[in-house]
């Protein structure tokens, strides 16, 4: 259902650019499945390239916003539909989120 959506031939730079909010979710489950690792990494871009890994809880989602190595400086909970009022949901918005396309 979701994967017709998401349409990864727009990936540029091993990139696919984040549409809607439903998207997120499958987005971190494919993640999920195929790796067998928690969550999936997200980029906004723009001169800061923020990173965040959204990894999907019975409550909601957990949001680590990363440092450069990768490791987790914040973490905060919340609702999917309440990620719209975060700056990944302003980002998505404006065109400016992403996240790696999959390799198997």
């Amino acid at each position: 259902m979701y994967g017709a959506m998401i349409d990864s031939r727009g990936a540029f730079g091993g990139l696919i650019q984040v549409r809607k909010l439903d998207d997120i979710e499958f987005l971190v489950k494919e993640s999920e499945v195929v790796t067998g690792k928690p969550g999936r990494q997200f980029v906004i871009s723009g001169a800061d390239r923020i990173h965040y890994r959204i990894q999907w809880n019975p409550s909601g989602y957990q949001i680590q916003r990363l440092d450069a190595a990768g490791n987790p400086t914040s973490t905060l909970y919340m609702k999917p539909e309440s990620l719209d009022e975060h700056s990944l949901g302003d980002a998505m918005r404006e065109g400016f989120l992403f996240t790696h396309t999959l390799t198997q």
